[in-house]
């Protein structure tokens, strides 16, 4: 069944807003709430410091970071990071995860800079790493390129599903081999280039990791209006989504599901704010049960 939330903008100035909207959120049965990770800007707050606020004020909808600084957030105590959360929450949390994008805003935290070749080696040393130190078992050993651990005790609590918000062919191959589900990048959805050319990628490489590529479920961050009335077209001359009434939603959300195997849609306003009140209850309470309802 598809899963249905939305992103939410988490600058200081926001708090209130952003509870209130998680909370409302929770109440309408969302299953998702997003926040990006950007600590080099002052003015947003920690990522995960809001999850675990957010968390503890809510009692079904889980949170991730949309997705994960990784550079910034070393391998080992992310890996505590989101096992205790996940333990904290019921299992209300998904970890998002990326190599980093920002360079010069990562190395002005005093983090090295990588290649683009080895931020992604670095990035998927970092899922096997989260792996190691969740689920209990022996103290770990472990010397890879980029993260060392000697004799380190694994959280008893089992690692969260991880969603990568890879980009380029190294880390959508990455993707196929280690991760559980993928955000594309750049708000591509499943009739864009993008998507139809970085879809298969990430199955070649799980099929020779010997994985099942069904297993590794596709989210799509998704920006749209929702109209009182529907449109005269649902996208713009470049074939993206621009949005459209309830109706309009449904029937291009379930033939995503249906014919294009979608297995979640995070719900982004196309101004970059957060989405108001009105829309976030029509996608709680008309769209996403409808949609749910006919892939079932």
């Amino acid at each position: 069944m598809a899963v249905f939330g939305f992103g939410a903008h988490s600058d200081f100035a926001d708090l209130a807003d952003l509870t209130r909207m998680v909370r409302q959120a929770d109440d309408d049965g969302l299953d998702l709430f997003s926040l990006s990770d950007h600590p080099y800007l002052g003015a947003r707050l920690d990522a995960y410091a809001s999850l675990g606020f957010l968390l503890g004020s809510t009692r079904r909808i889980a949170g991730f970071a949309n997705v994960t600084n990784v550079p910034l957030r070393p391998a080992p105590l992310l890996a505590r990071t989101v096992t205790s959360l996940s333990a904290l929450s019921g299992g209300r949390v998904v970890l998002g995860m990326g190599a980093g994008g920002l360079w010069d805003r990562i190395t002005a935290m005093g983090v090295p800079r990588l290649s683009p070749s080895d931020a992604v080696a670095a990035f998927e040393e970092a899922v096997l790493v989260v792996r190691m130190l969740s689920g209990g078992g022996a103290p770990v050993t472990f010397h890879g390129s980029f993260h060392s651990l000697d004799e380190i005790e694994p959280s008893p609590a089992p690692a969260p599903e991880i969603w990568t918000g890879s980009v380029g062919p190294r880390s959508l191959a990455a993707t196929g081999r280690v991760a559980d589900g993928w955000i594309p990048g750049h708000a591509a959805d499943w009739r864009s280039p993008r998507f139809l050319s970085s879809r298969p990628i990430i199955d070649e490489a799980a099929t020779a990791a010997g994985r099942d590529p069904r297993s590794i479920r596709t989210v799509f961050n998704f920006p749209g209006r929702i109209t009182d009335r529907p449109l005269a077209a649902t996208r713009n001359r470049d074939g993206r989504w621009v949005g459209g009434s309830v109706d309009q939603w449904i029937e291009e959300l379930t033939g995503a599901v249906l014919e294009h195997d979608a297995s979640g849609f995070m719900l982004f306003s196309p101004d970059g704010g957060n989405p108001d009140e009105i829309s976030l209850k029509r996608w709680a309470n008309e769209i996403a049960p409808a949609v749910r309802a006919a892939g079932q």
